[in-house]
């Protein structure tokens, strides 16, 4: 059998999309999650490869090439990616919550699960490892992997809390994990480690990790927002600084670069996500949707291979050490146990921070704990090392670390994995409320009218001529059982109190939400910047939390974004510029009615699209009395800014007319390119000369121009009724000050301060607007 060639390894990537793509495929529907069916055809590669010794051919030829990889460049090559995408896609409201769950998971976690089983291994197993040895395997199999768990979670659809806290713990967890294996890896390798140094080793690791990380998160999104409306060179950036930090991490500063790219996702999805916008959004998504899975199904695969090939290369160990098969049973027991213990110590604490945690929660998260291709990683990192420096490790040590985390990794994927689906279902935490029941049901009736509608539109075409309704609503099969009277999702007994607090807690989320999708709309039309939509957006996942306890909140948390902060009297009374104070100002104020307009607006389609939907139920009138009641003070903002400031409002308005014309002609010129009308030249000159001045709006927008003192002055009667001679003077010896709300301009019996032979036009900064008054005397 010849040396492989280079360009075998493309076929075994080939010839694993397939499987991937059959598996998915035939899978779809099952309990069975692809990913189990993904190890276990690598399993089969790789025994039809080592076991018919090389019979595959070409793939088999790949098969080893992949098999061979440095386990460095596996993590490098995977890792990056599948990080970036999960943190990335997380929502930064749940993280904020769940943080200290996932970290109490991360931390002591990690640690009291690695000497749990490392003491396991060291007391029960027969190898005579040392400590350092087995607290390196405890170590490796300490972490829950976050691309077998978010591939797992991702098809099983676990709710969004519980997600968010396996998925968030797997992911920081990973990290902490190989920081611990680092420790010990270099433990064994002669190193020694006193309590200090072990302290500032995993605190420079981990730490320096989240720091790079924000270094990197920082950099990248303020290039970002110098890049206007190119959607290659967005998702682009999003590709490379991933990895770039991950290299930078792992082998320039040797910091943990499953915690620094982890770091990055997640400040990515806190300031980030509002740059892209539209075709960009859905763009990345996708773009990153199928990476994911692209890696998902070679990593899988691929472990299925390096398991295949560590049991049967090393087969003359097991034939003269039967027993092991045995203690990996009992290992994986062990890790059960292990897990059971960390979850149980840390539930008190657990259940007191962020959403909380309940029993059949705990439970889920005891039994989602998989290991996946990370801890394969590692092992064979060892198993390298046991080859080259024998000194330390013997050989067949790092075989048998191949074998057991391989093992582990199986046997966690194919148990834990395959029933995790089944648990949820037995412990009930996979059905519908009975409040989802209903909006269910009353939308299918929604349905069925709407299918009518459309059939009257479109049953005689001047073609082909009529259709038959009865035979159309044979092919739509979820519209077939109905009964013939609709039941609104609100007609329930009076007297059930609990059921009516579920309806109006579920109608105020699914207002919100609405709110939350109006915002985005108004960030794609131009009318809200970035910076106000993340404050927007931010308000309706923290009053998402409070729904089930008190009434519609979500201006409760835009109030300190409207008024005007405690610093700003320290400006008015600073030496700074009046002009830099005057800027400040009123950037405070268009920023405030930027939030009132879009609040009032999103909250007004949200309560007619509510409306429309359920009709004059007296659940929904509830919530969108909420929701008027919430927008008086947006209100009151507004009219006070009308009638003491109107510059603001025109230069707004003016701002979103001139970004709302300039987008409605682009599109306009790309359906003509659509239509043939224009070819794609034409259409590219054209737009191109658009593009340009929708980015001149974006950097350089109107302003708001104070109005000079000397215009008000000329137009109050007196003044302008005084001979030339007497109102150049005081004209010329104006002075503009300003004043905070509350602030004592001068006393009543009090000398006067104003100088009589000066004008002084004093302005005041009012709790949330400006009003200018003019005082002196002639």
């Amino acid at each position: 059998m010849g040396e492989p060639e280079p360009d075998d390894a493309v076929l075994f990537v080939g010839v694993s999309l397939v499987l991937g793509i059959a598996s998915r495929h035939l899978l779809r529907g099952t309990r069975v999650p692809y990913t189990v069916a993904l190890l276990v055809l690598g399993v089969a590669l790789g025994s039809l490869e080592y076991g018919t010794q090389h019979g595959l051919g070409k793939l088999g030829a790949g098969i080893r090439i992949w098999a061979n990889i440095n386990p460095d460049l596996l993590l490098a090559v995977f890792l990056p990616a599948l990080l970036f995408e999960s943190s990335f896609s997380m929502e930064i409201h749940q993280i904020k919550r769940c943080m200290a769950q996932m970290v109490l998971l991360a931390g002591p976690g990690v640690v009291l699960s690695t000497f749990l089983l490392g003491s396991a291994v060291k007391l029960t197993f027969p190898y005579d490892w040392s400590w350092k040895t087995s607290l390196l395997l405890g170590g490796l199999l300490s972490a829950t992997d976050p691309v077998a768990v978010v591939a797992l979670l991702k098809e099983l659809g676990a709710s969004k809390k519980l997600s968010t806290i396996i998925e968030g713990e797997s992911l920081m967890n990973d990290g902490t994990a190989i920081v611990v294996y680092q420790l010990f890896y270099r433990m064994v390798l002669g190193r020694t480690f006193d309590a200090g140094s072990i302290i500032k080793f995993l605190s420079e690791v981990s730490l320096g990790a989240v720091a790079l990380g924000l270094a990197f998160g920082i950099i990248s999104v303020l290039w970002l927002g110098f890049i206007f409306n190119d959607t290659i060179i967005e998702i682009s950036l999003t590709l490379a600084v991933s990895y770039i930090a991950f290299f930078t991490a792992q082998d320039s500063l040797e910091v943990s670069g499953v915690l620094t790219v982890m770091t990055l996702g997640m400040f990515y999805a806190a300031f980030a996500k509002t740059a892209f916008k539209g075709e960009s959004q859905q763009s990345l998504h996708h773009f990153w949707e199928m990476v994911a899975y692209i890696a998902n199904t070679l990593i899988f695969i691929l472990s299925g291979v390096v398991i295949a090939d560590g049991v049967l290369q090393n087969n003359v160990h097991f034939e003269r050490h039967g027993t092991s098969w045995g203690f990996l049973l009992l290992l994986y027991v062990f890790v059960q146990i292990s897990r059971l213990v960390v979850v149980s110590v840390l539930y008190p604490l657990l259940r007191q921070f962020g959403y909380g945690l309940d029993f059949k929660e705990a439970m889920i998260l005891v039994w989602s704990g998989l290991r996946g291709a990370v801890a394969l990683s590692l092992s064979l990192s060892v198993k390298r090392t046991s080859d080259t420096v024998q000194h330390y490790l013997k050989p067949e040590v790092g075989t048998m670390f191949v074998f057991f985390t391989g093992g582990i990794v199986f046997l966690t994927l194919i148990f834990n994995g395959s029933t995790t689906q089944f648990l949820l279902h037995i412990l009930g935490m996979d059905k519908l409320s009975a409040t989802k029941l209903r909006i269910l049901k009353y939308t299918r009736y929604e349905m069925l009218n709407k299918a009518l509608e459309a059939f009257g539109e479109l049953r005689d075409d001047e073609e082909l001529g009529p259709a038959d309704w009865a035979t159309v609503k044979k092919h739509i099969t979820c519209l077939n059982d109905l009964d013939d009277d609709p039941e609104h999702p609100h007609d329930v007994d009076d007297r059930d109190d609990h059921v009516h607090t579920m309806n109006i807690r579920d109608i105020r989320v699914r207002l919100l939400n609405g709110v939350q999708a109006a915002y985005w709309a108004m960030l794609e039309e131009g009318r809200i910047n970035q910076a106000t939509a993340n404050i927007l957006m931010r308000s309706v996942d923290e009053a998402m939390d409070l729904v089930s306890r008190q009434p519609l909140c979500d201006w409760k948390g835009l109030k300190s974004n409207v008024q005007f902060p405690s610093y700003y009297r320290f400006l008015q009374m600073s030496r700074l510029p009046r002009k830099l104070v005057t800027y400040f100002t009123v950037e405070r104020l268009e920023s405030g009615c930027y939030i009132c307009a879009a609040f009032l607006r999103a909250h007004r389609i949200a309560r007619r699209q509510l409306h429309d939907f359920l009709g004059d139920s007296e659940v929904a009138r509830i919530v969108i009395d909420e929701s008027n009641a919430e927008g008086e003070e947006a209100r009151k903002f507004l009219e006070d800014v009308r009638v003491t400031f109107p510059q603001v409002l025109r230069v707004l308005k003016t701002r979103q007319v001139t970004y709302s014309v300039l987008a409605h002609l682009s599109e306009y010129i790309q359906n003509l390119q659509k239509t043939g009308l224009l070819e794609e030249k034409e259409m590219v000159h054209l737009d191109d000369a658009l593009q340009t001045d929708l980015k001149k709006l974006k950097r350089n927008p109107p302003l708001v121009k104070m109005p000079r003192v000397s215009d008000l002055l000329n137009t109050h009667p007196l003044v302008g009724a005084l001979p030339a001679a007497a109102r150049d003077p005081l004209l010329s010896n104006t002075k503009e000050t300003v004043r905070g709300h509350g602030m004592i301009v001068y006393r009543e019996g009090s000398r006067p301060t104003v100088d009589k032979s000066k004008i002084k036009q004093k302005a005041f900064l009012g709790s949330n607007f400006i009003t200018w008054k003019h005082f002196g005397s002639v």
